[in-house]
């Protein structure tokens, strides 16, 4: 497995799952993906740590009123000083949604919203560099937002994580940039302004790498879940969309070689 000691900047580096049903959330992941449970610690702000095979890959925490939808993944992505991110995003058309703050030793979080209205998170490491295993069976493997807001987000990202990006399509039918760090792709941009459906938010989504996508959108169901989008080939690999037991959205990315998410 390879195992990631640093969060670059800029770069994803953690993602959360706000859930309404903990327990329920802990069956499901440890069915799919073989995760275990680290329960939360006093000083995690009531936040648990999923991990696969003794590395952490992902946080949890139950949802409340008012916090958000009640069952979502989240993306963070790398800072090295989280206040100076928050200050950056607010003055270049973001806005800060939850202050920075200390998470104990682990690390300071803040979360934002870009120009286009999808949240993201900011993580200044601690103890914590981030998920440990990436692009792995059943870790994260690939990071996409979705936006109504094409050319004025990428900026926002540029400006604010200092982003490298390379447009690998730019047609009315497929817009599309990918993030790198040197000739490694870490997360992608589509202009979804074409699909997205009235009312429905940007946001950022998570892939997980898998060896079978069919036989993990068909284990997602045995366990509770439902399929969103029938696994398909795609010149980035077989991938598929599903909802866990709680209703939160995830994403499933064969590891195929040549693929963003085979790429760590």
């Amino acid at each position: 497995m390879a195992v990631r000691d640093h969060a670059a900047h800029g770069l994803p580096c953690w993602i959360d799952l706000t859930t309404s049903d903990a327990e329920a959330s802990h069956a499901f992941y440890a069915g799919l993906f073989g995760w275990t449970t680290e329960p939360a610690m006093p000083e995690s702000g009531g936040h648990a740590r999923y991990l696969r095979d003794g590395v952490p890959v992902a946080g949890v925490m139950a949802g409340g009123a008012g916090t958000g939808p009640s069952d979502a993944w989240s993306v963070y992505l790398g800072t090295q000083d989280a206040q100076q991110t928050a200050d950056s995003a607010q003055a270049r058309g973001g806005q800060v949604l939850v202050p920075p703050m200390a998470v104990g030793d682990l690390g300071t979080s803040a979360v934002l919203a870009d120009p286009g209205g999808a949240s993201v998170g900011a993580w200044q490491a601690g103890a914590l560099a981030g998920f440990g295993a990436v692009g792995e069976h059943g870790a994260p493997g690939w990071f996409e937002l979705h936006t109504r807001d094409y050319s004025s987000v990428l900026d926002f990202y540029r400006d604010v994580f200092g982003w490298d990006v390379e447009s690998v399509s730019d047609t009315e039918e497929f817009r599309y940039t990918v993030v790198k760090n040197g000739e490694e792709q870490h997360a992608g941009v589509m202009d979804a302004s074409g699909f997205l459906v009235e009312g429905a938010a940007a946001s950022w989504s998570v892939y997980f790498g898998v060896d079978d996508v069919d036989a993990a959108l068909a284990r997602a169901v045995e366990l509770g879940g439902e399929v969103v989008l029938p696994a398909e080939d795609t010149p980035y690999g077989r991938l598929a969309a599903a909802l866990d037991s709680n209703g939160a959205v995830f994403k499933l990315v064969g590891r195929a070689a040549g693929t963003p998410a085979a790429q760590e």
